[in-house]
C-alpha cells in the first residue's frame, strides 16, 4: 500500500540511477521536465552521462508494465508516474526544479494533510521548498559517519608499565579495546602525557603493537607528526590493500602516498608501476578541447601531482641513500591518467593513487575499487570539506562512504590527518581565514 508521494529531482538520478529502488511503499512522481534535464546529459562521456543513460533505459523498460503517465507498479510497493506539464507550460518555467515546486504546491493545496515530499540533492531547491511550506529532503541511501568522526586513530591513556612494555617492542594483548582492525593509537601515560608511543591495533587476539621505526624515510620524506607516522605505516604495509587518507590541504596526504609508492617501486621492487588518477571535474568534460597530446592536456589538472613528484625528487637527492633514478619524472614506471580510463580495466601489481577522491560518487568509487587486480594496492586521498562535484556532499561522496563501509575490514586502514605541515603560514591561514 502506497503511504506517501515523493517528487524526485533530476540530480538524484544523476547521482544514483537506481534511486527508484530506495522508495518502497511510495508513489514516485517524476515531472517530464526532470526527464528532459536528464536527457541533456546522455551524451556525456562521464559517470554522470552513464547514469543518465542507465536511468533512461531502466524507465523505458518499465513501459512494458503499462502507461508511465497513468502509473506502473514496481517492486516493494513502489508506484511510478511521469507527470506531463500543462500545454502551454507556465510562463518562465524552464527547469525541473521549477516544475517540482509548482507540482508540489498544487498537490499540497489539494491534500494539505499529506503534501508530497521533495527529494533533491539541490540545497537551494530544498530552501525554496521550505519557504513554500513543502517538506524536502536530501537523497541519502544510508546513514554514514564522516571522516571527522572516523579518524582511524585515537589518543588513549595507559599505565606507566603498559607504556614501557609497548616501548620495549612488545604488544599489549589482554586489553578490552573498542577498536577496529588497523586503527592506530597515540598511547600516553596517565598523568604524564610526555611519556607516549605510537601503536596499531590488529585484532582482539593480537592486540596492540607498537610502531617500529616511525622515523623511516621514503625517498627522503619523513613523517612530521603522529598522523603522518600512522599514514606511512599503513602505506608501507603490504597486507593492507586499501588505504584512505582524509584531511585538509597541507596535511601531506598526496605527498605521503606518492613517496610511499615510489619507495616500494624503486626501493623494494614490490610493485611494477605507480598509477596516479586525479578525478577533477574539468578533466572529464574539457579534456578534448585542450591543445596537445594526452600528457599536455592533463598537465594543468595534474600539476599538484607533478609538484609533489618534484619535491620528493629534490628530497631524495639530499638523502644519503638515494632511491629514485635521475629521470624519475619521465620513467615508464610512473603513469598519470584521467580517471575515465580506469573503467573496464584490471590493474595487477601496481600502486594506485586516487587523489581528490571526495569528488567521486559511491558508484564511481565502487568502479575504481573493483578495478584493483592481484598484488595491487590502492590509496584514496581527499578532503570531504572541499567538494567540487555538485552531485555529492561531505556525507554522500564516495570517499566518506568507502571509509565508513571498510572500517571493520582488516584489508583496509584509514587515517584522518589533522595537523597541516605545508608551512607555518599555510597552517595559520587555514585556521584564521
Amino acid at each position: 500500500m502506497v503511504s506517501m508521494q515523493v517528487l524526485i529531482d533530476s540530480n538524484v538520478f544523476l547521482f544514483d540511477p537506481n534511486a527508484l529502488d530506495h522508495f518502497p511503499d511510495c508513489e514516485v512522481l517524476i515531472p517530464l521536465e526532470v526527464i528532459e534535464e536528464i536527457d541533456r546529459f546522455k551524451h556525456d562521456n562521464s559517470e554522470t552521462g552513464r547514469n543518465a543513460r542507465q536511468m533512461a533505459a531502466s524507465i523505458d523498460a518499465m513501459r512494458a508494465s503499462g502507461s508511465l503517465r497513468d502509473g506502473v507498479l514496481l517492486g516493494r510497493g513502489t508506484r511510478l508516474r511521469i507527470l506531463v506539464p500543462d500545454d502551454p507550460r507556465p510562463q518562465g518555467e524552464t527547469s525541473g526544479a521549477a516544475a517540482i515546486l509548482r507540482i508540489g504546491r498544487a498537490l499540497a493545496a489539494s491534500h494539505p494533510d499529506s503534501p508530497p515530499v521533495i527529494i533533491t540533492k539541490n540545497v537551494n531547491l530544498r530552501l525554496k521548498a521550505d519557504a513554500y511550506g513543502l517538506p524536502a529532503k536530501d537523497y541519502i541511501q544510508a546513514t554514514v559517519r564522516d571522516t571527522d568522526t572516523l579518524r582511524g586513530w585515537h589518543a588513549m591513556e595507559f599505565s606507566s608499565p603498559q607504556i614501557e612494555f609497548l616501548k620495549s617492542g612488545h604488544p599489549l594483548t589482554e586489553l578490552q579495546l573498542e577498536l577496529q582492525p588497523n586503527e592506530y593509537v597515540f598511547a600516553r601515560e596517565q598523568g604524564n602525557p610526555k611519556n607516549a608511543c605510537l601503536a596499531r591495533y590488529y585484532n582482539e587476539k593480537d592486540g596492540l603493537w607498537p610502531l617500529q621505526d616511525i622515523r623511516r624515510s621514503c625517498c627522503g620524506i619523513r613523517s612530521l607528526n603522529a598522523e603522518q607516522s600512522f599514514s606511512l605505516d599503513a602505506l608501507l604495509d603490504e597486507s593492507i590493500k586499501l588505504v584512505t587518507l582524509a584531511g585538509k590541504a597541507g596535511t601531506g596526504k598526496t605527498l605521503l602516498a606518492i613517496a610511499a609508492g615510489l619507495h616500494q617501486i624503486f626501493g623494494e621492487s614490490r610493485y611494477q608501476r605507480l598509477l596516479v588518477f586525479r578525478p577533477t571535474m574539468p578533466v572529464s568534460r574539457d579534456l578534448g578541447y585542450l591543445p596537445g597530446d594526452l600528457g599536455e592536456k592533463m598537465r594543468p589538472w595534474m600539476q599538484p601531482v607533478f609538484d609533489a613528484l618534484e619535491f620528493i625528487r629534490s628530497q631524495d637527492r639530499l638523502s644519503p641513500t638515494r632511491t629514485l633514478p635521475n629521470d624519475v619524472m619521465d620513467c615508464a614506471e610512473i603513469s598519470i591518467e584521467p580517471l575515465t580510463y580506469i573503467r573496464g580495466r584490471s590493474i595487477p601489481n601496481q600502486f594506485i593513487i586516487i587523489d581528490e577522491a571526495q569528488n567521486l560518487t559511491p558508484l564511481e568509487v565502487k568502479t575504481v575499487i573493483t578495478r584493483v587486480g592481484s598484488g595491487s594496492k590502492i590509496v584514496l586521498t581527499g578532503d570531504p570539506a572541499q567538494i567540487d562535484n555538485p552531485y555529492v556532499d561531505s556525507l554522500s561522496n564516495g570517499l566518506t562512504r568507502l571509509v565508513d563501509s571498510f572500517l571493520p575490514n582488516p584489508l583496509s586502514a584509514h587515517i584522518t590527518l589533522i595537523r597541516g605541515e605545508r608551512s607555518e603560514l599555510a597552517e595559520t591561514a587555514s585556521k584564521l581565514l
